[in-house]
């Protein structure tokens, strides 16, 4: 479809990073470029850009380093036989198209195993996962951003700990966040699992046999909570210090490798390189230099309320839907569990709470990707260019497949049938689509087919869906503005 909209629609004259091509491209380089040509648009050519030159650039550091790597690694080595067909940026094109396909599968797959967890219904958790497969966000899962290698690793992680594989799942947050600067987040996850247990194991019942365990254990519990999520930080760490590294601190003159047309682009548009002589950055001067909070102000004026301009109405507009969305989440889930969460999560269950559900969107267990979700939209709503909290949320959170799921289970009669999240699971061993075929086998199909029958609200939050699915291809693809 994105080759097709390329095709059909000339491409927007945007104010976007797009370096010169250093060599001539051969026909099969066109052939790709025709292809593929749709998934290198906006802040895909920085990723492309450092994987073929590196960090030449100071705003390219804004950029972590963990998808471009990949994407060399891909095109390298299992690209390797097409090097004599194909130049280096083609391959890297083709390389982010088949990577990024296999980590939108992994990633559904690891939404899906997550939601079995958490939720402790598997009709539930294959309808979110479906959903995925048609994310607002798609654009984005598929063309050369990070989007896709974050929600493969960010998820797979989050599951892993569901199931108590602690440091699996640290060494998994620790990748997301050489992905993506907002994986740091995730140590969240980890603080949160530490204060609860250790919460809980004070709130011994009077008369039980049960003892808090020595405090040696609780002190060596606490340090590996530490280390976990010091290593969560590292890549971001290490990063900035490379950056710091790069321009910075004194050394060879790295201009004189620069390709011309590379220096002239740097002139022209105001881009600092690295290894430049003279003045250095005004970060390298900080207490704490860190380059990527230097750029997110500079070169994009990210900042708390900067974005609440007149002319930036259309943007929230297009962040309306999953605003609204995500915001609907979270006073559902604070209305189903006022005391849960005025408690944090941190107090034992009574007897009133014992015959409330737990399974579904509303268990217990959904509470931290709840606030998870929610400290991600305000972050995003207040401090970002509000029109990415559609691809920040899509790919950094399970709640918004989750709750969408949520409501079409609950107030979709055509989905009864087939279970709500009250019930817990289908019987061992049967798969959540194994019954039927084609449409009676997949919900969305189930639901697409008969439109005409479906209720209002099941319209609007496939409308979403499939409505961002479209039209990213058609805007994003083209150079035109989207989330």
């Amino acid at each position: 479809l994105q080759a097709l909209f390329n095709l059909l629609i000339p491409d927007h004259a945007a104010d976007a990073f797009s370096p010169p091509r250093l060599s001539e491209p051969g026909p099969w380089d066109l052939l790709v470029e025709r292809l593929l040509g749709g998934l290198s648009r906006w802040d895909a050519e920085h990723f492309l850009f450092i994987a073929e030159r590196g960090y030449l650039y100071e705003h390219n550091c804004a950029f972590f380093p963990l998808y471009p790597l990949s994407l060399r690694a891909g095109a390298e080595a299992a690209l390797w036989p097409l090097q004599r067909l194909l130049r280096l940026r083609s391959r890297l094109l083709l390389s982010a198209a088949l990577l990024n396909s296999l980590f939108s599968v992994l990633a559904a797959a690891a939404l899906y195993k997550l939601g079995c967890a958490v939720l402790r219904c598997r009709r539930a958790a294959f309808l979110a996962a479906v959903l995925f497969c048609v994310s607002p966000a798609n654009v984005f899962l598929a063309a050369a951003y990070s989007e896709s290698m974050f929600s493969c690793l960010a998820f797979g992680a989050m599951w892993r700990l569901e199931r108590g594989q602690r440091w699996l799942g640290a060494l998994l947050f620790s990748l997301a966040a050489g992905a993506r600067a907002n994986g740091v987040v995730n140590a969240g996850f980890f603080l949160y699992s530490c204060a609860k247990r250790f919460i809980l194991q004070l709130q011994v019942r009077s008369g039980s046999l049960r003892t808090l365990r020595p405090s040696w254990k609780r002190l060596l519990s606490a340090a590996s909570s530490a280390v976990v999520c010091a290593g969560v930080f590292l890549p971001f760490a290490l990063f900035q210090y490379y950056a710091y590294v790069r321009f910075c601190v004194p050394g060879a003159d790295l201009q004189r490798a620069v390709p011309e047309p590379l220096l002239r682009l740097a002139l022209d548009k105001g881009y600092r390189l690295a290894g430049a002589r003279g003045v250095h950055p005004p970060w390298c001067s900080q207490r704490f230099p860190a380059v990527y909070p230097y750029i997110q102000d500079v070169y994009w004026n990210v900042g708390f309320l900067r974005y609440f301009e007149l002319r930036q109405i259309p943007n929230f507009l297009l962040a309306l839907p999953v605003t609204l969305l995500s915001s609907w989440a979270a006073w559902t889930y604070l209305m189903a569990n006022p005391r849960h969460c005025l408690t944090l999560g941190l107090e034992r269950r009574n007897s009133e709470e014992e015959n409330k559900p737990r399974a579904g969107f509303c268990c217990p267990a959904v509470f931290v990707y709840v606030v998870h979700a929610t400290a991600l939209l305000l972050f995003g709503f207040f401090c970002m260019h509000v029109q990415v909290l559609t691809r920040f949320l899509g790919s950094s959170s399970p709640i918004l497949y989750w709750f969408s799921a949520h409501l079409l289970q609950e107030h979709e009669p055509l989905l009864w049938s087939e279970g709500t999240d009250h019930q817990t699971t289908s019987l061992r061993g049967e798969s959540p689509g194994s019954r039927g075929k084609g449409a009676a086998a997949n919900p969305v199909l189930r639901l697409l087919s008969n439109w005409r029958f479906i209720t209002p609200l099941s319209k609007c939050v496939l409308g979403f869906f499939l409505s961002y699915w479209l039209l990213g291809l058609v805007l994003h693809c083209n150079f035109l503005p989207w989330t």
